[in-house]
């Protein structure tokens, strides 16, 4: 398989190569991460016209977009549709796997006192929803005063960067998950509508992966949901006969046997767009899909700080940040190929709309 196919088919799957999505829970079918407050909006810009950084706000308060923690307990934007989907049913159920899940500074705190993940998990997410209850909203600071009153001690270890007790950080989120909190446009945490059904199979997850990021392995499964090994593999099993094998560049893949005709001839993208870091597009688990140069995949990839990514019909042409600048937004472009810099200064007049700014003015490097 042509290595070329392979990306422009996961850039047509991710909605980049048009933007043909008319509502912005479709913009967010893959779930987009927020992480830095803000990439989400950006991301979802860089997939459909329909946005507006009012209309965001207003989408997010309303539900009509789940803005919350959702895949690795990370913050995603996201078709609530899909929260239970990308949230509780990637939450394993195994303590030891569950352990694995939550990290190692999680597994050192609990191990410290004996409580099994399973059970300082339940704890704390049912203290999340007693504290938001009744429709109240809180910010982080609020909801940890409100766990230090409801959980046990032995689960409120010193952390010496807050000077506090609290619930470590990667359970608190977990219980989050669990509990189905939501954040309002203000970043406060809600519950959303409790859903008491049992959450749907993990496999509905593992097939929207291969959506995206196909052809790809049983171990970027499990690095993407945030899964354990041994957790992961048992969801890829069920998907059985329904996977086909693809090899690219004499390395094997799986992918949906439903897509392989899509793969053989995939849209081809076309135009620039500014993907914010952490877009959807860039979690693909094997990082050279991106880029083969390794140098430019340490600066793109950085775990804090990084810069956005420049698409140029569907390549990586170039690096970008954005400042702010009184009421400009200063966009610096590093060009690394040929990029058109009419369609890119039209791009970054939108990202400097979409940031509240008047104008922008880019920079290159």
């Amino acid at each position: 398989m042509d290595p070329e196919q392979v990306v422009a088919f996961r850039l047509a799957r991710h909605g980049l190569a048009t933007r043909s999505a008319s509502t912005l829970a479709q913009a967010a079918a893959c779930p987009a991460s927020d992480f830095s407050r803000g990439s989400a909006l950006l991301a979802l810009a860089a997939r459909t016209d329909a946005v507006t950084r009012e209309g965001y706000d207003r989408a997010v308060d309303a539900g009509e977009l789940w803005v919350g923690p959702s895949l690795r307990a990370a913050i995603h934007a996201q078709d609530p549709a899909d929260a239970a989907r990308f949230g509780p049913a990637l939450v394993a159920a195994d303590d030891d796997e569950l352990a694995e899940q939550l990290g190692t500074g999680a597994r050192r705190d609990l191990a410290r006192v004996g409580i099994p993940a399973g059970a300082a998990l339940a704890e704390v997410t049912d203290a999340t929803r007693q504290a938001l209850a009744r429709g109240r909203a809180l910010t982080k600071d609020e909801l940890h005063e409100e766990l230090r009153a409801r959980v046990r001690d032995e689960l409120l270890p010193w952390c010496k960067g807050c000077a506090s007790h609290h619930v470590s950080p990667m359970i608190w989120r977990y219980a989050g998950v669990q509990a189905g909190v939501r954040y309002d446009a203000r970043r406060r945490m809600r519950l959303g509508p409790r859903d008491r059904r049992k959450p749907p199979p993990a496999a509905g997850a593992a097939r929207a992966f291969l959506r995206w990021y196909g052809p790809a392995t049983v171990k970027g499964l499990a690095a993407w949901a945030g899964m354990a090994q041994a957790q992961a593999r048992r969801v890829w099993e069920t998907l059985g006969d329904d996977l086909a094998e693809v090899r690219v560049d004499g390395a094997s893949g799986w992918l949906l046997r439903e897509d392989e005709p899509e793969l053989q001839s995939p849209p081809q993208s076309r135009g620039v767009r500014l993907l914010p870091p952490r877009d959807p597009y860039l979690q693909h688990p094997d990082r050279s899909a991106v880029t083969m140069d390794a140098a430019v995949r340490k600066r793109l990839f950085r775990p804090v700080g990084g810069p956005g990514a420049v698409l140029q019909d569907g390549r990586l042409a170039g690096l970008w940040r954005v400042r702010a600048r009184g009421r400009r937004a200063e966009l610096e472009v590093e060009a690394l190929g040929q990029v058109d810099r009419e369609d890119l200064e039209a791009e970054a007049a939108r990202v400097a709309a979409l940031r509240g700014a008047e104008e922008a003015e880019v920079r290159w490097t």
